[in-house]
C-alpha cells in the first residue's frame, strides 16, 4: 500500500511537471508570433508593411531613386529636386514661384481617379509648397491651373499664412479655398504626417492623424466656391476637376522635403 501511494505521488508529480512545460511552451509560442507580428509591422521609411502590400498600398517613392517621377511638362527629372536622405528634396531657389532654372513642379507619371494617398512632408522655415491631385498636364500652364492643391506652409512666418480668408491658405487647407480645421501643423523643421481621399468627388484632407477638411468636387456647392474665388480669372474652367489625374509636388522656389509618398487606389 506504502509502495503503491508512493508511485502515486511520482505519477501526479510528473503530470504537473509536464502540464507546467506544455503551457510554458504554448505561451513561448504564443508571445513569438505577437513578436514576429511586431516586426512584421514595423516597416522602415518608404517601405510598405505586409498588410499594406495585402491591401493594394503602391510605393510612389522608394526612397533612393526618382523613378517614376519627373517635371511637369518636362521629360526629365529636374535639378531643382534631388534625392537625399530618404526623401525627394526641393532645394531652395531664392525666386519663388519664378524658380531655379531647371526647377519646377515634379509629378508622378501615372494618373489616378480614385484613391488614397499618403505621404510625409517637412517644410524649412519661411517656406512653401503644396501637393496637387487630379492635375492635368497643358502645355506652357503650370499645373495649378487645373488641379486642387493640398497647401504645404510654414503657418508661423510664411505671409500666405495671413491672406486668403479664415486661414484658408495655411497648411493642409484646400489652397485658397477651404481652411483646415483643426489646424494641427507642426513647426517648420519637423515632419508632419498628411493624407488625402478622393473617391467619386468626395475629396477628404487629414493631417497627423485629423481630419482637417471635407468637400465634393462637381456639385453646386463647389461651383459655388470656386466661382468666388481666384480661380476662375486664371482658369475659366477651374471648377471642372478632371476624374483623373496626376499627383504633383510644387516647387515654391523653397526648400521641402516629401517621403513615404504611397498610394492604395479605391
Amino acid at each position: 500500500m506504502k509502495n503503491y501511494f508512493s508511485l502515486l505521488m511520482v505519477v501526479t508529480f510528473l503530470f504537473a511537471v509536464s502540464c507546467t512545460g506544455g503551457q510554458k511552451k504554448s505561451d513561448d509560442s504564443s508571445a513569438d508570433s505577437e513578436k514576429q507580428a511586431t516586426v512584421e509591422e514595423a516597416a522602415g521609411p518608404n517601405e510598405l508593411t505586409g498588410a499594406e502590400q495585402e491591401e493594394g498600398w503602391m510605393l510612389l517613392f522608394d526612397g533612393e531613386t526618382s523613378e517614376g517621377w519627373r517635371g511637369v511638362n518636362k521629360d526629365h527629372f529636374p535639378a531643382g529636386w534631388e534625392v537625399v536622405d530618404g526623401t525627394l528634396h526641393c532645394k531652395e531657389s531664392g525666386q519663388g514661384e519664378a524658380g531655379a532654372e531647371d526647377g519646377g513642379d515634379i509629378l508622378y507619371e501615372q494618373k489616378f481617379s480614385n484613391f488614397v494617398l499618403k505621404f510625409d512632408w517637412k517644410i524649412s522655415e519661411g517656406g512653401n509648397s503644396g501637393v496637387f491631385y487630379l492635375g492635368q498636364e497643358v502645355e506652357g500652364d503650370p499645373i495649378w491651373k487645373t488641379a486642387p492643391e493640398f497647401q504645404v506652409l510654414d503657418n508661423e512666418r510664411h505671409p500666405d499664412a495671413m491672406l486668403g480668408e479664415n486661414g484658408n491658405r495655411q497648411s493642409a487647407s484646400l489652397y485658397d479655398l477651404i481652411p483646415a480645421d483643426p489646424q494641427n501643423t507642426k513647426p517648420a523643421g519637423e515632419w508632419n504626417s498628411a493624407e488625402i481621399l478622393v473617391y467619386d468627388g468626395t475629396v477628404v484632407h487629414k493631417q497627423n492623424g485629423e481630419t482637417v477638411l471635407e468637400y465634393h468636387l462637381w456639385t453646386d456647392d463647389w461651383n459655388e466656391l470656386v466661382a468666388d474665388s481666384k480661380f476662375p480669372e486664371l482658369n475659366p474652367d477651374w471648377a471642372n476637376v478632371a476624374k483623373e489625374g496626376y499627383i504633383a509636388l510644387q516647387d515654391h522656389g523653397d526648400a521641402v522635403w516629401y517621403k513615404n509618398i504611397k498610394i492604395r487606389e479605391l
